[in-house]
């Protein structure tokens, strides 16, 4: 795709909607709505790197409670012919076809390439990537599999929504016992799968969410690797405009 000079390209990850309670996840919803506001304007495709609900469901008759006015906005925005890409996360990875058929958005479970304006992208979410971390690339196996993946939706949504927002909830908690900072060059597992990868294809850009840290790493003097950060504290996104990527944070005032 090449893109005309009004246009731009935004990159955005890990909104988490749901946590840490009901009225601090409504709060950044609607502040997540004005920011897709604000850019509809100049936006010729939106990209949503994983994590956009804290967890998410899909049974076959049911849709999960709230979440109406970014889904709305969703929508909205692809009715008005703005394509918007969405990569589940660690977090919403029980997808089915609902994004597909009622808000006309494409869902990937792996990461994906893209060239834009001469520009050769690697998206993806980022969990189970790069060395180490055997238990939850084991436990993604399971959560992946269709036989589980039947065997909880079986189970009626009041029970089942009520465990997993229970362990969702409990590994937020664990999550956030520290704060996020970077851990160097050679400890940044995403960062060492990126390096890995631009061995064997080159990459203009790497972007990534999962990490909640926004970093921008220069690789060989070439490519950049990209953390999205999230929503909860950053409010960060990448945008590229044709020629340049940049990672900014949102203000109200901005």
């Amino acid at each position: 795709m090449t893109l005309t000079p009004d246009k731009k390209i935004y990159f955005l990850s890990d909104f988490h909607l749901g946590t840490p309670d009901a009225a601090a996840s409504l709060q950044r919803e609607k502040k997540i709505v004005r920011f897709l506001e604000i850019i509809r304007h100049d936006a010729a495709e939106i990209f949503i790197v994983g994590d956009l609900f804290d967890f998410w469901f899909e049974y076959s008759t049911v849709v999960p409670r709230g979440f109406v006015r970014i889904l709305g906005k969703l929508v909205d925005l692809t009715d008005s012919g703005i394509r918007i890409h969405f990569f589940v996360g660690n977090h919403d990875m029980w997808m089915r076809n609902y994004f597909q058929t009622e808000l006309n958005i494409p869902v990937y479970f792996e990461p994906k390439t893209f060239e834009f304006n001469n520009s050769k992208f690697y998206i993806g979410h980022g969990d189970g990537l790069g060395p180490g971390d055997t238990g939850y690339k084991f436990l993604k196996k399971i959560f992946r599999n269709p036989l589980c993946q039947w065997m909880f939706g079986i189970v009626p949504p009041a029970i089942g929504m009520g465990i997993a927002n229970y362990f969702s909830r409990k590994s937020r908690a664990i999550a956030t016992k520290e704060p996020e900072r970077f851990l160097g060059e050679e400890n940044e597992w995403l960062l060492i799968y990126s390096k890995e990868l631009l061995q064997k294809t080159f990459f203009d850009y790497l972007i990534f969410g999962h990490r909640h840290l926004p970093i921008d790493f220069t690789i060989n003097g070439k490519s950049r690797y990209i953390n999205l950060g999230e929503w909860i504290n950053y409010s960060s996104y990448a945008v590229f405009n044709g020629e340049t990527l940049e990672l900014k944070c949102y203000t109200e005032e901005a």
